[in-house]
C-alpha cells in the first residue's frame, strides 16, 4: 500500500473546500467540493514514478527503486567509482557501503561515528572523512574489500570533517572542518596545511570552479566564501540562516552558474568557536523538526537569483544533472525537487523515508539515498507503466455520498476512488473503483475520507492538471451550546476568569441588551437563527425579531426600549433550513439564563448630611444597586460610598457615611449619585452646614 500522509483534520483546510449551495439527492443541499489544483493540494500523497510542479501539473517523474541499507543507521555522502558503483557514507561505525548491480555490501569500515564525506581523489582512490576524530582514510579503488579503511591523515585542530572536494589539476584534496570553521589542503603524502580559517564554527561544503577557486559554505551565520589561495577568501554571500549545507558548480562550458542551499532551524547559531573537545556539530545539535531552505543560483555576475524559497522543509542535498539543472533533496518526507528557469518548481520523486542523505543526478548511475530508515533509491528511468499518482486523504468532515469526479488533462489519464471512515486508509476502506478515463460519478461507498488515484498507463506525457470531486455530508443537527445577554458596552472587563473588576468606571445606561449565543455545527451548514422572548413567570413566547428579518450572525443587538422592566429569558433556535430541502431540515433551540431589562434609574430619600456625616436611602424598582458616590459640587472627583449592611447588593440600600474628610470648614454643596445594575443613575444635592 502506498504511504499516505495523515488527513487533513477541518473541511476549510488547504485543499480549498468549498460549498455550493444547488439542489442534492442526499445530506445537505449543495455539494462541496474538493480542488486539488496546487502543488501543496497535489503533492500531500504518495508519488510513484510521477512528479508535480509548482503550476499544478502531475506528469511523470523520477522512476525509483528501493534497496535497504541494513549495515546504515544513517546515509551521509556518496560518490560514484568509475564502474558505476555507488559508495555511501553512513551512520553505522563509519561504515562505506556499496551498491552494484541490486546488492549492497561494506567496502570500508572507519570506527568513527560517521563516514561523513566522500571523495574520489589521486587516480580514483577513495577518501573518507569522518567525525569525530577528524581523521582522513584512504583506500585505493579496488582495495575496497570491507576491512578496515587504512588512516590517512589527522587534520590538527579538527573534530569533524564535513566536506571534501578534489583539484585534479593541481592534485590536492581540500576538506572543510569544525568546530574551528577551518579548510585545510591535503597532498598525496597526507600532509596537511591550513588553506582557509573563518571565523565561523563549521565549514560544511565545499566546491571547485573550473578556474581553481574553492567555494566553502559555513555553519553558524550561513556565509559563503571564495577562496582564490591560501588565506585569501572574500564573501561571497551572507545568508540569512544557519548554515550553506551544500554547493554545486556548473561546468563551464554550461554556464558555471554556482547553486547553493541554506537553511534556517529557527534557533541561535553555534558559537564562533567551539571548544576542541567538542563532538558537536551542525548535523547532531540541529532540531529533529523541518527548518526552512532556499535554493539560490549565482550566475556570471555574481547576483545571486532564490530559485526555490520552501517555508516547511529545510534542504539536505544538492546535485546538478547532466544538463546543469538543480535538484535538491529535504530533510522532511525525504522528497527531491527540481526547478527551471521560469522558476516552476517540481516535485520529482517522493521516497517515503524521513530525510534525503545524499544525491547524484548526473552521469549513468543516478540515485537517491535516505535516512530514517536507510534506503538506496536507484533513479531507474522517467515515469513507467507503474507510474501512480494518489491523493492524500481528503475530510469530508462526516459521512460522505461522494458524486461526480472531474479532471484536466492533457493525453490518456485515468482516474478511480476509494473511500474510508479511518483517516489511515486500511483493511476497512473500499477497493479501488474501476478507471475512469474521463469524468465519471463516483461508484465508491458513502465514507468520511476518500482518496483519488491518477495513473499514466496509456501515456507516458500525459498531464493532470486539476481534480475536482463533489460531495455531501449526511445532515447533521446544529446545536446551540449558549446564550448569554448583557448590557450592550456596560460589561466591565475581568480581571481573571470569574471575577470582574472594582472600582474604576462606573457602568453605562443602554438599553441594548447584546445577545450572542455558541453553535457546534458539524457539518459546517449555512444557518438561519430566530430568536423569541418571555417575561419570566409567563409562558408566551414572543417573536423578537421583526417579520421578515433574517439573522445569520451568532449574535444580535436587542433594543429593549419599549418593554416593561423585568427578568426576562430569549430562546435561540437553530436551524439549517438554508442549506437542506424541508424534508430533511434539522432544528435545534436553546434558552438563555435570566437577563435583566432595566431602563429606570434608582430613586434616593431621606438625604442628609448631619455634622460630618452623610445618609439616606437609595431604591430601585429592580435593583440592585450597583454602586454609590459622592463629591463636592462642581468637581468630577466622585469617591465611593459604602451601604449600612456592608455591600451594595439589593433594590434598597441605606447608607451612613464619614465624609469629614471632603467637607471644608465652610458649608457646601454636595452631589450624591447612584447607578442600578443597568447603569441608570440619579444624582441628588444636599448641603452641609
Amino acid at each position: 500500500m502506498p504511504r499516505m500522509s495523515r488527513a487533513t483534520r477541518t473541511l476549510l483546510a488547504a485543499l480549498g473546500l468549498a460549498a455550493a449551495l444547488t439542489a442534492g439527492s442526499a445530506g445537505a443541499v449543495g455539494p462541496r467540493t474538493f480542488v486539488l489544483s496546487s502543488l501543496d493540494d497535489l503533492k500531500g500523497g504518495a508519488l510513484e514514478g510521477v512528479s508535480v510542479d509548482s503550476s499544478g501539473a502531475v506528469r511523470a517523474g523520477l522512476s525509483l527503486g528501493a534497496t535497504p541499507l541494513a549495515d546504515a543507521t544513517s546515509t551521509w555522502s556518496a560518490v560514484v567509482l568509475a564502474d558505476g558503483t555507488a559508495l555511501l557514507g553512513t551512520g553505522n561505525d563509519g561504515k562505506v557501503l556499496a551498491a552494484r548491480g541490486g546488492a549492497v555490501s561494506v567496502a570500508a569500515t572507519t570506527g568513527a561515528l560517521a563516514a561523513s564525506s566522500l571523495a574520489l581523489a589521486w587516480d580514483g582512490d577513495v577518501v573518507i572523512g569522518t567525525f569525530p576524530g577528524g581523521k582522513l582514510y584512504r583506500a585505493a579503488k579496488g582495495a575496497l574489500t570491507g576491512g578496515e579503511a587504512k588512516l590517512f591523515a589527522t587534520l590538527p585542530d579538527a573534530d569533524s570533517i564535513w566536506a571534501l572536494a578534489y583539484d585534479t589539476k593541481a592534485r590536492a584534496l581540500y576538506a572543510g572542518t569544525g568546530p574551528e570553521g577551518k579548510v585545510f589542503r591535503i597532498d598525496a603524502a597526507g600532509k596537511a596545511d591550513v588553506y582557509f580559517d573563518s571565523e565561523e564554527p563549521h565549514i560544511v561544503s565545499l566546491a571547485l570552479a573550473d578556474d581553481g577557486a574553492l567555494y566553502a559554505g559555513s555553519d553558524g551565520k550561513a556565509q559563503l566564501f571564495r577562496v582564490t589561495a591560501p588565506g585569501r577568501a572574500t564573501v561571497v554571500h551572507d545568508f540569512e540562516g544557519d548554515d550553506v549545507k551544500a554547493i554545486a558548480i556548473a561546468p563551464k562550458a554550461k554556464g558555471g552558474a554556482v547553486y547553493v542551499i541554506s537553511n534556517s532551524y529557527g534557533e541561535a547559531s553555534l558559537p564562533s568557536k567551539k571548544p576542541k573537545q567538542s563532538t558537536a556539530g551542525p548535523q547532531t545539535s540541529r532540531p529533529t523538526k523541518p527548518g526552512k531552505g532556499q535554493l539560490h543560483r549565482f550566475g556570471a555576475d555574481g547576483v545571486p537569483e532564490k530559485l526555490i524559497d520552501d517555508d516547511k522543509t529545510h534542504f539536505t542535498a544538492l546535485a546538478l544533472d547532466d544538463a546543469g539543472r538543480p535538484y535538491v533533496g529535504t530533510g522532511a518526507e525525504g522528497q527531491v525537487y527540481t526547478v527551471d528557469d521560469d522558476h516552476i518548481v517540481q516535485l520529482v520523486a517522493d521516497t517515503g523515508e524521513r530525510q534525503v542523505g545524499a544525491l547524484v543526478m548526473a552521469g549513468p548511475r543516478r540515485f537517491v539515498a535516505t535516512t530514517d530508515p536507510p534506503v538506496f533509491h536507484e533513479v531507474r528511468g522517467v515515469g513507467g507503466a507503474d507510474a501512480v499518482w494518489t491523493s492524500k486523504v481528503l475530510d469530508a468532515g462526516l459521512r460522505a455520498q461522494f458524486g461526480r469526479v472531474s479532471f484536466r488533462a492533457e493525453g490518456a489519464v485515468e482516474l478511480s476512488t476509494r473511500t474510508g471512515n479511518t483517516d489511515t486508509p486500511d483493511a476497512s476502506w473500499s477497493p479501488w473503483s474501476a478507471d475512469g478515463a474521463a469524468a465519471f460519478d463516483v461508484t465508491s461507498p458513502p465514507g468520511r475520507f476518500v482518496q483519488v488515484r491518477a495513473r499514466f498507463r496509456r501515456d507516458p506525457a500525459a498531464v493532470l492538471r486539476e481534480v475536482t470531486l463533489s460531495f455531501v455530508t449526511d445532515n447533521a443537527r446544529a446545536i446551540v451550546t449558549n446564550v448569554d445577554g448583557s448590557v450592550k458596552g456596560g460589561a466591565k472587563p475581568a480581571i481573571k476568569p470569574g471575577l470582574a473588576a472594582s472600582g474604576g468606571e462606573a457602568p453605562k445606561p443602554s438599553s441594548t441588551i447584546k445577545l450572542t449565543w455558541k453553535i457546534d455545527n458539524p457539518d459546517l451548514d449555512d444557518l438561519r437563527y430566530r430568536l423569541s422572548y418571555r417575561l419570566e413567570g409567563q409562558a408566551v413566547w414572543n417573536d423578537l425579531l421583526q417579520p421578515g428579518e433574517v439573522v445569520t450572525r451568532t449574535e444580535y443587538d436587542w433594543d429593549t426600549t419599549t418593554l416593561p422592566e423585568g427578568t426576562y429569558r430569549v430562546r435561540v433556535e437553530a436551524s439549517d433550513e438554508r442549506a437542506n430541502p424541508p424534508d430533511r431540515v434539522k432544528t435545534h433551540t436553546r434558552e438563555s439564563g435570566s437577563i435583566l431589562v432595566d431602563n429606570t434609574p434608582p430613586l434616593f430619600k431621606n438625604l442628609r448630611v448631619a455634622g460630618k456625616r452623610l445618609s439616606g436611602e437609595v431604591s430601585d424598582g429592580l435593583g440592585p444597586i450597583a454602586r454609590l458616590e459622592v463629591a463636592l459640587a462642581g468637581t468630577d472627583d466622585f469617591r465611593p460610598l459604602g451601604a449600612t449592611d456592608g455591600v451594595l447588593d439589593e433594590a434598597v440600600e441605606a447608607f451612613d457615611a464619614d465624609v469629614s474628610r471632603l467637607l471644608p470648614p465652610r458649608p457646601v454643596l454636595l452631589v450624591v449619585r447612584a447607578y442600578d445594575a443597568a447603569g441608570n443613575a440619579v444624582s441628588a444635592n444636599v448641603e452641609s452646614r
